[in-house]
């Protein structure tokens, strides 16, 4: 991973516009090709991004961008969609190279990892029609816990919690974000499955457009049948 520190600015052109004026921010560049763009608020969500498959090239300024204090320009170019992050550099502050291994990748309970597997096993508690396409689905920022289409086709990215709080939601709605720039996944829909759902979770969630599903575990695992014959 690479680690820098700039005065830049940032524009996003393709089939949206963005444009971040000038300041000192945080890019990390990952070695999936992958650039985030880092303020020191907003907590860990990323103020703009290019998700892989993509390159980067770096580029001389014109003479009106010299004039204007630009030392060098990084086109980030992603190789499906041609959309481009596009980083204009006035003075670097910090930048460094770091080789972080293979990560293990996240690691969930017990619970969560077999409501996970249950889920898929059962995916039409998702809702009539609804087929699975793949558990732990990877992201530039992290693995969905399932990938799904619903009954016209269309994408359905669900995200299992024990306990459900805001935290959960803003997760998906990172996923959502992301995964809504790929043209061959968009539009995606979210649904945020747990045991137990807070009410401000909720709340949020549904103000997003997600949809919530509370998971009976002990019925998914069969012990509801069990407990019968008791």
């Amino acid at each position: 991973m690479r680690i820098v520190v700039a005065d830049c600015s940032v524009d996003y052109a393709g089939r949206l516009s963005a444009h971040l004026p000038r300041a000192t921010r945080v890019l990390m560049l990952k070695s999936d090709g992958s650039i985030l763009v880092h303020s020191d608020g907003g907590s860990y969500k990323p103020l703009n991004w290019m998700s892989p498959p993509c390159s980067l090239s770096v580029d001389e300024p014109d003479a009106d961008q010299r004039e204007a204090g630009v030392t060098e320009l990084w086109r980030v170019t992603h190789a499906k969609t041609a959309d481009q992050l596009i980083v204009s550099l006035f003075e670097v502050q910090h930048d460094s190279s770091h080789d972080l291994g293979v990560d293990p990748g996240l690691i969930k309970d017990g619970v969560e990892a077999h409501l996970q597997e249950l889920l898929a096993d059962q995916i039409e508690l998702l809702g009539e029609g609804h087929s699975l396409v793949r558990r732990e689905y990877v992201t530039a920022i992290g693995p969905v816990d399932i990938l799904a289409r619903d009954e016209t086709g269309a994408s359905v990215a669900v995200e299992i919690k024990r306990r459900g709080g805001v935290d959960g939601v803003e997760q998906l709605t990172r996923y959502l974000e992301l995964m809504n720039r790929d043209p061959v996944l968009a539009p995606v829909q979210g649904v945020f499955a747990a045991q137990e759902i807070k009410p401000q979770a909720r709340t949020l969630a549904e103000d997003r457009g997600i949809r919530c599903l509370v998971l009976d575990y002990d019925a998914m695992r069969g012990m509801q049948d069990l407990n019968t014959l008791f």
